[in-house]
């Protein structure tokens, strides 16, 4: 199973975080907020389709492919039962164990500051589209 959701660049987007990044549907960002990558998402946790959701919470493990600027990095992280996928402004990948509300994967392998150095440089400008594919490779 494939998802597929767009976002856009934003000025502030820096790529910092140290153990998440993130996807909102907000569209500003202050510059401190360094572990989000893509602002004016069409899609958050809430609007997730059903079917993927069941599979994130069967502890899926899924790849995330982004894509922007002519360029992609690749991330690969794991759902778990305890997932809510209830919000409704934005998704949060983690290096952790940590859940709530935002969160979609977890135990993903790369945070902000790991993805590839031209990717966030493309996102930078808010002009940029940034593709979030987010592919099952197994369930669990």
């Amino acid at each position: 199973m494939e998802i597929t959701l767009k976002a856009r660049g934003h000025e502030n987007v820096t790529g910092r975080h140290r153990s998440t990044f993130e996807v909102t549907k907000d569209p500003e960002i202050g510059p401190t907020a360094d572990c989000i990558i893509g602002v004016r998402a069409d899609t958050a946790c809430a609007d997730l389709p059903e079917d993927f959701k069941l599979m994130l919470r069967r502890g899926a493990r899924v790849e995330v492919i982004l894509r922007a600027g002519g360029t992609e990095d690749r991330v690969v992280g794991v759902g778990h039962p305890r997932m809510t996928l209830q919000d409704g402004r934005s998704m949060v990948f983690r290096t952790s164990d940590y859940i709530d509300d935002r969160t979609v994967l977890i135990r993903c392998n790369k945070a902000a500051r790991d993805l590839s150095r031209d990717l966030v440089r493309a996102l930078k400008d808010p002009e940029t589209v940034l593709m979030v594919e987010m592919r099952v490779l197994d369930v669990r």
